[in-house]
């Protein structure tokens, strides 16, 4: 029989010790122990009627070897020796650590998962009576379910899908933990370790990944410069005082990024910018 000490059956046994030797000097006139003794038996017996458990916790209590009732939280009272506890449940959220070590996925790739499992009692009589030890058949129970499901995994699916994977062994679990009266609030995969080879073989392969995407975002950057390129020879083309003017533009780009520099400039286009500036001035003198 599960008990605990409470300040009741403290008190139980100081008042019979007291009321044995109170008995003991008024009928004997002084100590004595045929009737001392007995009170303090009586005392004892009866201390094992009062229980105390926690406000969250419930106590199952078992009459001649039946189950009788399940008291608590507070304090409750027995039949020494007749009624017997047989568990003291906790009824608050547990949580318990599981894991798969050297686990095959399903593309026999072994890896190590760590997950951690919150879980609650909710039918006390079927926690007590169903199975022997609930929470190591909650432990096990997430343990075998755990490498069910990295079993008909893909390595990908685990290590990009953990939500529905979460998802997928709660379900499993909760499912074996109900009979039992253990219901599965949450799963939560803490780590996820592959082989020192596979992780770099996969760093690798996301280098190789990234170098690829920024080629092909530079070749598209290219081709989009060659577009640009052809519509303004076009525009050139048709219009070489406007190629003449861009000209003079790069050249004070040029200029500007220096403090002090020299320009060599071919002699066409020297006179091609001197033929350009009479032109300009001509016009502006019509226009006059």
């Amino acid at each position: 029989m599960k008990t605990r000490f409470n300040v009741v059956s403290a008190l139980i046994i100081i008042g019979f010790i007291g009321l044995g030797l109170a008995l003991s000097f008024a009928l004997a006139g002084g100590f004595s122990p045929a009737i001392v003794v007995p009170v303090m038996v009586i005392g004892i017996f009866l201390s094992l009627s009062p229980q105390v458990v926690a406000q969250w916790e419930s106590a199952v209590v078992l009459r001649l070897g039946k189950f009788h009732s399940l008291r608590g939280p507070g304090l409750f009272w027995i039949i020494p020796f007749i009624d017997t506890i047989t568990d003291i449940i906790d009824q608050r959220t547990v949580t318990t650590n599981f894991d798969a070590e050297q686990t095959l996925t399903a593309d026999t790739v072994p890896v190590n998962v760590d997950a951690v499992l919150f879980w609650v009692v909710t039918d006390v009589k079927k926690a007590a009576l169903e199975v022997q030890n609930y929470r190591q058949a909650v432990s096990w129970a997430a343990q075998t379910a755990l490498r069910d499901i990295i079993g008909r995994t893909s390595l990908v699916d685990l290590l990009h899908g953990r939500e529905k994977i979460e998802g997928e062994l709660q379900a499993l679990i909760d499912e074996r933990s109900t009979p039992w009266g253990m219901t599965v609030q949450s799963v939560e995969m803490r780590d996820i370790v592959i082989p020192d080879n596979l992780q770099d073989a996969m760093s690798r392969e996301a280098q190789a990944s990234r170098e690829k995407r920024a080629r092909i975002i530079l070749s598209e950057a290219e081709v989009e410069v060659a577009r640009q390129f052809n519509e303004a020879a076009g525009i050139y083309g048709n219009n070489p005082i406007a190629f003449q003017l861009r000209q003079i533009n790069v050249l004070l780009e040029g200029l500007k990024e220096g403090k002090s520099s020299i320009v060599l400039l071919p002699t066409s286009t020297a006179d091609s910018l001197t033929t350009l500036g009479a032109s300009i001035a001509l016009k502006n003198e019509v226009q006059q």
